[in-house]
């Protein structure tokens, strides 16, 4: 039998993502802007509400049982987020308990919108679920190890992580960079240090 592979490699460059977000309406924005940063899945999302968002700390959480893998969660939020979720605070409306809203009423989706946006950037072919994957790759990007990642996307298997964690071009001219700043640091030490350095890899020290 043939082996099935239906993967989507979809992401987001950071200069992809801000068209998408600015040609939705302002009510949509920031459901971009947190999905962008944590992976989090539409429906954790549309369905989070203030009780579990900690302004003072900076954490948002899933109770267990709110995520797709039944386990609970806890977020850190980086300063942009926080900033975000700050100003939806500030616009919160009196009686209704989901930090996402429209005019104060739950907004269940936003299939229409998010077609018109990408269309008007260009990118027909992206779906929203294609933020899961850009948030994991920026995450190990960033060198935060992948059990952490893990534990932000709310991955639970090791198989689906690493189905998300894409690598593109840019990833692998970035590797062949610092395989010949390895490669030419055993003949001249001094010169490749600055090579290292320029491709930010740093230079094993005893």
């Amino acid at each position: 039998m043939l082996e099935e592979n239906n993967t989507r490699k979809g992401f987001f460059e950071y200069e992809q993502y801000l068209p998408v977000k600015d040609a939705l309406p302002h009510y949509l924005r920031s459901i971009v802007v947190v999905a962008y940063y944590t992976g989090w899945r539409k429906r954790e999302l549309l369905n989070l509400t203030w009780d579990k968002i900690d302004l003072n700390e900076g954490i948002m959480r899933l109770d267990p049982g709110e995520a797709k893998n039944k386990n609970g969660r806890t977020l850190y939020m980086n300063d942009d987020l926080w900033a975000e979720i700050k100003i939806l605070h500030s616009k919160r409306q009196l009686g209704c308990p989901y930090v996402f809203h429209h005019n104060g009423k739950r907004i269940k989706k936003f299939d229409r919108a998010w077609q018109v946006a990408c269309q008007k950037a260009g990118l027909q072919d992206r779906i929203f679920h294609d933020f899961r994957r850009t948030a994991v790759r920026n995450m190990v990007r960033a060198g935060i190890p992948e059990r952490v990642a893990m534990e932000m996307s709310g991955h639970k298997t090791r198989a689906v992580f690493d189905r998300y964690n894409i690598v593109n071009d840019q990833d692998l001219k970035d590797a062949a960079k610092k395989l010949q700043a390895f490669i030419d640091s055993r003949d001249e030490p001094e010169t490749v240090t600055k090579q290292l350095q320029s491709a930010k890899v740093l230079p094993l020290t005893s």
